[in-house]
Formats: C-alpha cells, structure tokens, sequence
C-alpha cells in the first residue's frame, strides 16, 4: 500500500512526517517540489510535481490516496481513486458531490474518509465519545433535554489588540464571516446571515476558566443524525461554532461593517485586498506560538435539573513542534491513513470514526498533541 499524500502546506507537514518517519511507503506530491523538499527532504527522497495526470499514472489499486489541496480537487481525486480501486482521505467537510460518490465507492469497496482534522474531525470524535457514555449512563432517559455544543477556534497564544492572528491567507475566514448558519437555540431552527448576529458568551471548563466569544457556523442540524442522536430526543440546542478571544466582535466591527456591504465582482475584489491587508498586519511571526481551544458538551436535564452534564475540553499551543493547527489538523489524517491500512474503516464515504475503540485510540494519541486534554464532569 502506497501513500500517495498531495499537498504539504503548513498544516499537512506533522502528520506526513510521522507517516514519513514511521517506515509508511509514502510518496509525497507537491505542485512545487521544492516547497516540499524543504519540509521533508530530510526524510525521503520520493518527492514528485503533482498534476492529476502523474497521480493517475503512478496510482494502483489499494493504495491511499491523501489530499491536503485545495476543496475543489477532492471529488476528482476521489473519484480517480474510485476508478483505480484506491482508498481517500481529506481533513474537509463531506460535500454533496463527494457524498454522492458512496454508492460507487462501496461498490469498488474503497473507503472515502473525509472530516479527520481538527474541525471537522477531533470535535466529531468528542461527540460519538460523549454520546455513547450519555446512551450508557444511568441518566440516560429519551424524555431528558438535551443541548450540546461544540466550539472551537485557533488564536493567538499571546492576544493582540486585533484578538486574531493568521495562519493562513484570511480569505477564508472572511468568506465565511458572510455565509449563514443554522443551529438549534430553544427547541427551534436559528437561521442567522451573519455570525455576529448570533454573538454569545461562553464560559470555557478549562483548569484556569475563561471566557471567549462563539458563534454558530455552517449548518449545524445535518449532524444529529451523523452523532447517532435519537429523534425522539428533545434538544434544547445544538451548535456547532467558532470560538474566538473576547474582545474579538468589537475589534472586527469595522470589518464587519465593510464585508456587509459587498456585492459582485468589486466587492470580491475588495475582499481580496482586504485579504491581503489582513496577512500583512496579522500574519504569525517565524516561531509565534498559536493555541487552539476545542470545547464539545453534552447535557442531559430532567424536569430543568441537570441529570447529566460533561464536555470535553482541549487547549493546545505552539512549541518546539510547531503550530497547534498544523499538529491537530495533520496527525488525525495520519491516523485515518493507518486506519484504512489496518481495514478498520468500511467502504463508502464516511467522517472521523464513531466506532467506540477507534474513538477511544484516537482520543488517546490526541493527548499527546495538546498541552491539555481531558472530559470535565461538570455535575460537581
């Protein structure tokens, strides 16, 4: 089985060196080999310019095929891998067209694994660990209320006036400041424009509390059903969500008044300067530690008296190895990769695993990436 791991920007390098390091037949496909060189030249030679057309020729039937490009080649490196009887793996959310490909890649019996980095991924692992226990607990009863949130967000280790550093081009994050969101709040669909328009306080368990601000992103609804919640349940709310330093709504208002206004071709343009505004001003420097905070609960009440109440809780940041981003990104994808090897995960499209021993041995190796992780008991 040979990896065919595809892209090697800042957050794939972790996970593709311990592959690397581990003996894995790995070769390592970059659109600019040299970039790749300089990232892990020093433990493999077999560094090869990506184009599809190379990928094909050199991809064979059970090898593994891992994309860490960008969104738009991952269906048709999917499909390629379909066609050549080989396995996928992404870091990034399930899209239709991608969950359109189950049927064929079931029948090719080729796992396509998708959502194995940070978010999505270590957050989908907390929630099938967190409903199982809930599902096993004495508490357990289908008349409870339940609400569940999931938070999570990369910040600066040191806060700044702005509260945000970048990692990478800020694009993204301003694309997705100006899509909407759907979350559960007081048994009924929240559908809001814009995030700040759902803006809330969240008081994180972590050993020192702290306070941060959170909202909802994407659409939150579609993943009740992925974490096995029983539609008899009565929810209260569920979210899925960014986390972000407070401070943070009132240091971007003004950014938020601007990419309200947008529209057409210019304002994509001003987005796009405004981009690179962002990077110059608040890019991490050469050795500036990140932090990353994930926070996924689950609450069970009874008659308005909590019944059951945990969260899981991570905090993570840069040292000696790197950024948190890219260790807490990159490592699960590795672990998806070792998955697929050892047939622990079934043909078809499918998310970070809710196979309770998978869970479990993934969540393990994750404490050794964080500076802190653990499930906080918060009924006392």
């Amino acid at each position: 089985m040979t990896i065919h791991w595809c892209g090697t920007g800042l957050s794939a390098i972790p996970g593709l060196r311990r592959l690397i390091g581990e003996g894995k037949d790995v070769t390592v496909w970059n659109r600019t080999p040299e970039k790749a060189e300089a990232a892990v030249g020093d433990l493999t030679g077999r560094i090869e310019a990506f184009t599809p057309e190379a990928l094909e020729v050199a991809l064979e039937a059970g090898d593994v095929v891992v994309s860490m490009l960008p969104g738009d080649l991952h269906v048709p490196l999917a499909k390629m891998a379909i066609a050549k009887g080989a396995h996928f793996v992404s870091s990034s959310y399930i899209s239709p067209e991608m969950r359109a490909l189950d049927g064929a890649a079931k029948k090719a019996g080729v796992a396509l694994v998708n959502e194995v980095g940070l978010d999505p991924g270590i957050d989908h692992l907390m929630a099938h660990w967190l409903v199982e226990d809930y599902r096993n607990s004495p508490e357990y009863d289908t008349g409870n209320h339940i609400s569940f949130i999931s938070y999570c967000g990369g910040v600066p280790k040191i806060p700044n006036a702005f509260r945000y550093k970048f990692s990478w081009s800020p694009l993204g994050v301003l694309k997705a400041l100006r899509s909407p969101s759907r979350s559960i709040r007081d048994y009924t669909e929240l559908a809001v424009a814009r995030p700040w328009d759902a803006l809330r306080s969240y008081d994180a368990p972590l050993p020192q509390p702290e306070t941060f601000e959170v909202y909802p992103n994407r659409d939150s609804i579609p993943f009740m059903e992925q974490y096995r919640f029983d539609p008899a349940w009565k929810v209260r709310e569920f979210v899925r969500g960014t986390l972000r330093l407070n401070g943070w709504a009132d240091a971007w208002a003004d950014i938020f008044e601007e990419i309200e206004a947008l529209e057409g071709p210019e304002g994509e343009a001003r987005l796009k300067a405004l981009s690179d505004e962002l990077w110059e001003k608040y890019a991490y420097g050469e050795g500036e530690p990140d932090r990353v905070i994930l926070c996924v609960g689950l609450k069970a009440e009874r008659e308005g008296v909590p019944a059951y109440h945990k969260t899981w809780v991570m905090d993570a940041w840069g040292d000696e190895r790197g950024s948190a981003m890219a260790r807490l990104v990159s490592q699960p994808v590795s672990f998806a990769v070792e998955a697929i090897g050892r047939r622990e995960i079934p043909p078809g499209v499918s998310a970070a695993p809710d196979d309770p021993k998978l869970v479990q041995r993934w969540l393990h190796e994750i404490e050794h990436l964080a500076q802190h992780l653990m499930v906080v008991d918060q009924m006392g």
